[in-house]
């Protein structure tokens, strides 16, 4: 079928190897180029279009975005020429990088404008929420750390998105990972450009969706904290299910009134609650803050599960409080270790500092307990961190996991897996949070971006995998072959990596500690989180 872009066209879908539309006469190929194969959705300033490109090899699929400008003055005709040609470069621009789609081709055609996209083949967040429920929290954290290094990337490129939804938002068939779309709302130079005595629909052109969108930006004065705001209701929608306007809002303040609706921590509801500010002064400003704020989530959990108790001071009656943690069995308990807190580890609280050489170091006044006990180098649980019990669910084998990734999820946290052979799977972004994976067989998989925090690995082969940007926070890596692995820009705060094998491992810009090294087995290949092979 082709089908007819004239935005007057009375019946615009035609037979396939039609060259003129039979209802309004209208040429049906752009550019004689591209064959329009139907609609993908319009507004009331465009249309989007699925095509081919009939002048390539296989003729790929492509989007073609349509620009209206429903005016007959001769000067907005011009300005909206120029702003569409401004709007094409930036789009040139932000396509180099591999989460947005790429700019093929622009033009004028019949005083109507035409950006021709790379086609995603996949599916959307919102149509993942409607086939397989609500996510976790760790689904929306690892949504979020995914997320968040695009939007960091656009902003670099003084770029507001503008329109951030589940709806924009491609889960990439061919890798999982998450492409950001329908970049139609950036060109937020039209207030500056449209004076008062050319006011025309260019300067309400697509200001976001409703209810995605902060008050500022639907007042026309975007920032780049407009699209965090966005992020955050996105995530509201994750957990939830719900669009913006079935969670309620509350009428003195204008907030979303989200709370009552979903079950989180406490720690990244705070997260979440700075992302939703209705005032932009107290919201976070960028990609970044939000990423910090999301690497301190799993600490002060543990800090805010621990016990704390008053105890008296032999010495003189004084009372101190202590941090210290409930006997607790490390992963199966096969091993028989129960978590501790060495003398050393414990700590007052007041006027303290983080471990030496942790990321947090000088962002608390409180000593996190190390979970690196000095007495007989014995590896303890994270401070005050206790397992929480496998989920009582079908145990799932690797057949029924691929299987279920394929269709779009993610998130297998929680549970038992113990000797899973995933050698050579495909699973960029999985959660495997809190999970047991004692001697699974990772080797040569794709984990990147992959959310293994607390989990359990302890023999795992993940020998030449790919685990740039894994969080494997808490993780107990003890004895697993990870050598040759990609561990580029990894989360090891307070991993176990006693007797791992990390000869030739890639650890360039990981979170790792030289006290956590100490426990694991280098060779002069590997590359230390500095760059450097062989030694710090």
């Amino acid at each position: 079928m082709s089908y007819c872009v004239n935005p007057s066209c009375p019946q615009p879908k035609n037979l396939k190897n039609a060259e003129v539309c039979q209802a309004c006469g209208s040429k049906l190929n752009l550019r004689d180029r591209y064959q329009v194969l139907g609609i993908l959705g319009k507004g009331g300033f465009g249309a989007t279009f699925a095509a081919i490109d009939l002048m390539l090899p296989g003729k790929p699929w492509c989007v073609v975005k349509q620009l209206r400008p429903s005016t007959d003055d001769p000067a907005l005709f011009k300005m909206a020429k120029e702003l569409f040609e401004r709007e094409a470069e930036t789009l040139g621009r932000i396509g180099n990088h591999p989460q947005v789609p790429r700019l093929l081709d622009y033009f004028e055609e019949r005083q109507q404008f035409y950006l021709v996209q790379e086609y995603v083949k996949g599916h959307n967040l919102h149509q993942e929420i409607k086939k397989n429920g609500p996510f976790s929290e760790a689904g929306v954290r690892q949504f979020l750390s995914e997320v968040l290094p695009i939007l960091q990337y656009i902003h670099t490129q003084r770029v507001i998105h503008r329109d951030l939804k589940p709806a924009n938002l491609i889960r990439r068939e061919e890798d999982r990972q998450l492409v950001l779309i329908d970049f139609g709302a950036v060109t937020n130079q039209v207030n500056s450009i449209a004076s008062s005595s050319t006011q025309t629909a260019f300067t309400a052109f697509a200001v976001g969706t409703a209810g995605f969108a902060p008050p500022e930006q639907m007042a026309m004065r975007p920032v780049f904290a407009s699209d965090i705001y966005a992020v955050g209701v996105t995530c509201l929608y994750l957990l939830t299910g719900k669009s913006p306007k079935d969670l309620g809002t509350d009428p003195q303040t204008g907030e979303i009134t989200w709370e009552r609706w979903v079950t989180v921590s406490e720690p990244f509801t705070k997260v979440l609650k700075t992302m939703l500010e209705v005032s932009v002064r107290h919201r976070y400003k960028t990609a970044n803050e939000v990423l910090g704020a999301l690497e301190l989530v799993p600490y002060t959990e543990s800090l805010a599960q621990s016990m704390i108790t008053s105890s008296p001071d032999k010495g003189g009656g004084n009372s101190s409080f202590m941090v210290t943690s409930p006997a607790t069995k490390i992963g199966t308990g096969e091993r028989g270790d129960r978590t501790r807190l060495d003398r050393t580890s414990r700590q007052t609280i007041p006027g303290q500092t983080p471990p030496p050489g942790s990321n947090l170091a000088g962002a608390m006044n409180y000593q996190a307990p190390s979970n690196y006990g000095v007495e007989k180098n014995r590896w303890t649980a994270p401070p005050a961190k206790q397992q929480i019990a496998a989920k009582k669910t079908p145990k799932l084998d690797a057949n029924a996991i691929l299987e279920s990734f394929k269709n779009g999820r993610k998130d297998f946290a929680q549970q038992e897996l113990d000797n899973l052979n995933l050698s050579r799977a495909n699973l960029p972004g999985v959660i495997f949070h809190q999970s047991r994976l004692i001697q699974a067989n990772f080797q040569k998989a794709n984990l990147s971006n992959a959310d293994f925090g607390h989990a359990n690995l302890a023999g795992a082969d993940l020998r030449n995998s790919n685990m740039s940007r894994v969080y494997l926070s808490y993780a107990d890596l003890e004895g697993a072959d990870l050598r040759g692995a990609d561990l580029s820009f990894a989360h090891l705060t307070y991993a176990n990596l006693k007797g791992a094998n990390l000869c030739g491992a890639n650890l360039t810009n990981a979170k790792v500690t030289e006290e956590q090294l100490v426990y694991a087995k280098t060779n002069r290949s590997t590359i230390m989180p500095t760059g450097r092979k062989g030694f710090w």
